[in-house]
């Protein structure tokens, strides 16, 4: 069971809250819940790794990371505004690494939660 740790400003809003959900789903391997938050033709960019494009390289991407297990999720800020939202925070993984991570995202129009788009910084700590 992965132990969350979250701002407690981060459920101001729908938005606010529905990206709180999406970072513990990816955050627990939820490739179901994760599959049903974005667009098919989803882009996903990881700055200085790779590029991901549509819905199918999405759910490979997210299979492949589930055995990655995530043990400690520290949400430190999740923002939303009109189309747009951002969180950033730390991952502690089981084999002892940590990540902090920063995730910008574009929903599909101000009013959705589902993702168009999906740009991750990652770095090691």
């Amino acid at each position: 069971m992965t132990k969350i740790i979250s701002s407690p400003t981060c459920g101001n809003s729908p938005k606010m809250e529905f990206l709180k959900k999406f970072n513990i789903a990816f955050a627990e391997g939820n490739v179901d819940f994760l599959s049903e938050c974005v667009v098919e033709d989803i882009v996903w960019n990881i700055v200085g790794d790779r590029k991901i494009d549509g819905i199918d390289k999405f759910m490979e991407e997210l299979e492949k990371m589930k055995s990655k297990k995530v043990t400690e999720l520290i949400i430190n800020q999740i923002l939303s505004h009109g189309k747009e939202g951002a969180s950033n925070g730390i991952m502690k993984m089981q084999n002892g690494k940590q990540y902090a991570f920063s995730d910008f995202y574009v929903f599909k129009n101000t009013k959705s939660t589902v993702l168009k788009s999906i740009t991750s910084y990652v770095i090691e700590i």
